[in-house]
């Protein structure tokens, strides 16, 4: 939970078990308030409100005087592609024709997993084929199908949440298909 978000040393069981004293502090001022017909035990229930109310405070910002900060861009990446094939201005026979699709990654790793915990280059592979997506895949060689014409094929490495690094990692290439 809040390790996930980069937090150092034990700020983050810090963190939790301030949320749990909160919920526990908060339960007991109601219970107190509403089994007490003593005005001393409500006025201590109102008390016991007040530190409910403090200890989820700190617990909420807590990870921010250690560091943690929201992520306010898409992460980077080291890695390169290229498409091997089809190559450029490659003629595959065909109505519809099986195109055999193989890319090459540099200083990237395809993983299967998604994940909104994102690591710089890991990742899945896009395709798309004329502007439409045809495969999402933890591959590097696939078989995509494609009709008579000219088509640009565009392979893409996104991170592990299926959304780009910045700047995007892709490979285009254009290619024919004759019936």
């Amino acid at each position: 939970m809040l390790g996930h978000a980069g937090i150092p040393g034990p700020a983050p069981f810090i963190a939790m078990g301030l949320f749990f004293f909160a919920f526990g502090a908060a339960y007991g001022a109601y219970r107190l308030f509403h089994h007490a017909a003593d005005p001393l035990r409500r006025t201590a229930s109102i008390g016991l409100g007040v530190v409910a109310v403090v200890a989820f405070a700190a617990a909420t910002t807590l990870p921010f005087f250690f560091g943690a900060r929201p992520a306010l861009g898409r992460p980077s990446t080291t890695a390169r592609l290229e498409i091997v094939s089809p190559s450029a201005g490659e003629v595959i026979q065909g109505d519809p024709a099986s195109v055999p699709v193989e890319l090459r990654l540099e200083g990237g790793k395809v993983v299967p997993i998604s994940s909104l915990r994102l690591v710089p280059n890991e990742g899945h592979i896009h395709l798309y084929l004329d502007g439409s997506l045809v495969s999402m895949t933890a591959s590097l060689g696939m078989t995509i199908q494609a009709s008579p014409g000219q088509h640009q094929l565009v392979a893409e490495f996104v991170a592990i949440d299926h959304a780009p690094f910045q700047p995007r990692v892709q490979a285009f290439v254009s290619f024919s298909v004759r019936p």
